[in-house]
């Protein structure tokens, strides 16, 4: 017996599913997210035997771009970006931010650091968010996560990642994080 494992060609070791791909590729799949569900219990084990408390937080922000002069290269720039933040996050921020490419043209990346200073659900002090993100024929990747070891204060320990969008030109902000129960 021979089959085509979902390419057309001839294949002995692996035989088609009928679904467009081989029974390689379903256990693939199958134990990735085993291993991802595995991967959530042992982080979730870790907060609890830290004592870390899981929250979310929302609201929105205004933003100033500047442009900064990049010595060298015309292809890459430079912008100081302030925010003041409101929500369950009410605060400022600073930050630096390197871009290249071309938004206008459907590709581009952006890296940036940002200190936040304010108070997060009644827990005041800063921290800083690390971003990273590229645009690439209009499929977007943007990564935001607290710096490790960045947070002052009540905000101390604080770990986190944070999601930005944009509707009816307002910035929004979605942020899961943690803190150490003795923050709470």
């Amino acid at each position: 017996m021979v089959w085509s494992g979902g390419t057309g060609r001839s294949n002995k070791r692996f035989p088609d599913t009928g679904y467009g791909g081989s029974i390689a590729a379903a256990w693939l799949r199958t134990t990735l997210a085993v291993a991802i569900c595995l991967l959530l219990f042992v982080v979730a084990g870790v907060a609890a035997e830290t004592g870390a408390v899981a929250d979310h937080a929302t609201g929105t922000f205004e933003v100033i771009v500047t442009p900064e002069t990049v010595a060298g290269d015309p292809a890459l720039g430079q912008m100081s970006i302030a925010k003041t933040i409101h929500g369950d996050l009410e605060g400022t921020s600073t930050g630096t931010m390197l871009t290249a490419g071309s938004p206008a043209s459907g590709s581009a990346a952006y890296v940036a650091l940002e200190k936040v200073t304010g108070t997060l659900k009644g827990h005041k002090g800063s921290f800083v968010l690390m971003h990273s993100a590229t645009m690439s024929a209009g499929n977007r990747n943007l990564d935001i996560t607290v710096v490790p070891g960045s947070g002052t204060d009540a905000l101390a320990h604080l770990a986190g990642r944070m999601n930005i969008r944009i509707e009816g030109g307002r910035h929004f902000y979605d942020f899961d994080y943690t803190l150490p129960k003795e923050a709470e």
